[in-house]
């Protein structure tokens, strides 16, 4: 028998499929060996070696495989491509006390039978490099939070922890709250003007005023209604004409294939998923699903990686796939190549991709669920719109003159418009380009005015960041790399420094601001963002068999350590301020306080630690309760975390609701609206589906 070892059950079945008779594929169930859990597991005085031990879940599993491992004539380990796989691997032959330079090592892009066919036919050993890259990762993490959490327990609270990527995130999403709460809007003003070609009441397009005589008018450069109101005023009677009409055909080229960090970011925008969510339906895909009389078939590539390489047989079948379906007109005469720009990307590896474009999303719906259908699409769709032609554009820029009668100065109004010429990939991916058709004007033809308006406006603070544009800042940094991405978002919420708004926006939270300003005072290192970027460096480095592990742990290591024994001396408690309330203890009759903890604000007795009565706070959202009609909707939060709308009355009411409701009702069945994304409410019944754009008055009361 010849024993071929993964980590997951569901790859186990998918591989066994293509494998022939004297193979039995047999699964890890992940990780088999980990640094202990409660201690810090790693031995700094000797090179920071790491006493590993067999977690209490996988030792079951780890003896079941010893029995198997004496009767295999071979032992072949098919662990994932990435470090974290060949760290796995590594630790079977620990466990198995197997020697690692004997033991066959086989990886592989996707679960298909012609790519395990190859692998088995190429087999190599571990490579102790990716090993020790994982290794020293993990051993950087483990340093950083078992020595430095307990600095935050003594000085913040107890149950806080530090990470080195996470406090990096946190800081991120900190200082981006200061810069919106810091940000001082002003006014500006816009002139748009509404025209129409002489006699003809239909199609009426709109112009912006963007110049007066050769001064160029800016965003801002109207500050105020009086201002505004000047120029119109200057414009009263004036003759307008069309001064030059610029046409011209541009294409739009298509986005290169996923890589993981794009994924992550188009499912957030694109299906509302959560970074963590995107990455779990991606593995399952992966790893394979039923397809009835088929099998377990793995559907796409490996979803970890930042290469955007393509196979060249994959790229065959993309094309020969769209000459096939959308004809010549949709193929390019060449394949098209793309060259990542992302910090340490692994060129050896490939994109995101079907592992048989032939494999449609329509064809396979009936066997996947809603969520990896949606993902499944997307992806599908995006590999095969990156092979395609790109849409061509016509794009129109036609300046308009009106001259005062008053100041004889000429005002330029600006109409844009564009138009799909070719749709090329647009066919099967959303470009988001929308049409704006103009009417045919020659230059020194004259319009019709049919209004002027004047527009008030103010600037914007930044956007608060949501899981996409996080990632997107994260890889821009150099910060993480595809595997730590979704785990970084999710333990930073978990362990509440941040939580989502109504609008699914990350928002730090009042222990968030503490611990950061914290770590950014006295461990500035930790959080600084080029130090963590030059970090990851050395971990490819690592990787690459450029550096050893051991020096670069100590170079971090040493100072670290002398900052945080000198800071338990420097730094005082940060006593929480108790915020006095008129509310009197139910236990004891004491005076209630409200007091800030890892888990938000809470009532507290003051005559604490005598009386140890706590409560909740309720945030009251001004709805009444739909069902009971005697409570009210209020704000509550999950024990990870998560907000929910539900009725004060609970357990005697049992109302609630994932999203904010807005107080109306639904005109159709009228249940309550709910707030939904992208500025829309929806009916928070889930059998209705109305929905609908919120009303300008409930964004600015909002």
């Amino acid at each position: 028998m010849n024993l071929v070892i993964v980590e997951s059950p569901t790859k186990a079945r998918t591989i066994q499929r293509f494998l022939p008779a004297g193979f039995v594929v047999k699964s890890s169930y992940g990780h088999v060996r980990d640094l202990p859990r409660g201690k810090l597991g790693v031995d700094v005085e000797h090179d920071f070696e790491p006493k590993y031990v067999i977690p209490m879940l996988a030792r079951k599993r780890i003896g079941e495989l010893k029995k198997a491992v004496p009767k295999s004539k071979k032992i072949i380990l098919a662990t994932d491509e990435d470090r974290e796989g060949e760290a796995i691997a590594w630790h079977l032959t620990q466990a198995f006390e197997l020697d690692p330079k004997q033991t066959d090592r086989i990886v592989f892009h996707e679960i298909t039978k012609k790519a395990i066919e190859a692998a088995l036919k190429n087999p190599r050993k571990i490579d102790m490099d990716l090993v020790d890259a994982q290794q020293a990762r993990r051993i950087l993490d483990r340093l950083v939070g078992y020595e430095l959490s307990p600095f935050l327990w003594r000085k913040v609270a107890k149950g806080l922890s530090a990470g080195r990527v996470q406090s990096v995130a946190v800081r991120l999403i900190v200082e981006r709250e200061r810069e919106i709460k810091n940000f001082k809007s002003e006014e500006y003003w816009s002139i748009v003007a509404t025209l129409l070609k002489i006699k003809n009441d239909e199609n009426s397009f709109e112009a912006v005023l963007i110049k007066e005589g050769d001064k160029q008018i800016d965003k801002l450069a109207i500050k105020n209604e009086v201002e505004a109101k000047k120029i119109l005023a200057n414009l009263e009677n004036s003759k307008w004409q069309v001064a030059a009409v610029d046409s011209k055909e541009i294409q739009k080229y298509p986005a290169p294939p996923f890589v993981t960090s794009t994924l992550q970011q188009e499912a957030v925008k694109k299906l509302g998923f959560s970074a963590k969510q995107t990455m779990q339906i991606a593995q399952q895909l992966y790893e394979g699903i039923d397809l009835g009389p088929e099998g377990s078939v793995g559907l796409i590539t490996y979803m970890r990686t930042d290469s955007l390489n393509l196979a060249k047989d994959a790229i065959e079948d993309i094309r020969n796939y769209i000459g096939k379906i959308f004809g010549k007109n949709y193929l390019p005469p060449s394949p098209k190549f793309y060259k990542t720009k992302s910090k340490g990307a692994q060129e050896a590896h490939e994109a995101i991709r079907p592992s048989s474009i032939s494999l449609a999303p329509e064809d396979l719906k009936k066997f996947l669920t809603p969520q990896q259908y949606k993902l499944y699409n997307l992806i599908w769709k995006r590999t095969l719109a990156c092979q395609m032609m790109p849409a061509i554009l016509n794009t129109t820029a036609i300046d308009i003159e009106a001259k005062s009668p008053a100041t004889e100065a000429i005002y330029t109004f600006r109409a844009t418009g564009s138009q799909i010429k070719f749709d090329g990939f647009l066919k099967v991916y959303d470009g988001k380009i929308k049409e704006i058709i103009l009417p045919e004007l020659k230059e020194k033809e004259l319009l019709d005015l049919k209004k002027i308006t004047p527009l008030q406006h103010f600037t914007q603070p930044p956007a608060r960041f949501n899981e996409a544009s996080l990632i997107k800042a994260l890889e821009a940094e150099g910060i993480g790399r595809p595997s730590t991405y979704a785990p970084t978002i999710s333990t930073i919420q978990e362990r509440n420094y941040v939580q989502k708004d109504d609008n699914r926006k990350l928002a730090p939270t009042e222990i968030g601001f503490t611990v950061n300003d914290l770590l950014v005072e006295h461990f500035p290192q930790i959080v600084d963002l080029k130090f963590t970027a030059r970090m990851e460096e050395n971990l490819d480095k690592i990787a690459e068999g450029q550096e050893k592990w051991v020096p670069i742990i100590r170079e971090f290591y040493e100072p670290f350590k002398e900052n945080l024994t000198k800071k338990y001396d420097e730094v005082e408690k940060k006593k929480t301020i108790a915020e006095p309330t008129d509310r009197t203890c139910p236990k004891c009759g004491k005076p209630l306080v409200i007091r800030t903890s890892r888990f938000g604000r809470f009532y507290a007795c003051s005559d604490f630690p005598k009386c140890r009565f706590t409560e909740n706070i309720a945030q009251n959202i001004g709805v009444s309760c739909p069902k009971c009609f005697e409570g009210e909707i209020i704000a509550k939060k999950t024990k990870r975390g998560k907000m929910f709308y539900a009725c004060n009355r609970w357990p005697k009411c049992d109302f609630a609701l994932w999203q904010k409701p807005t107080g109306a009702k639904c005109p159709q069945c009228g249940s309550l609206l709910a707030e939904a994304a992208g500025e829309k409410v929806k009916c928070s019944n889930k059998e209705c589906d109305y929905k609908e754009k919120k009303s300008p008055n409930f964004l600015i009361n909002n």
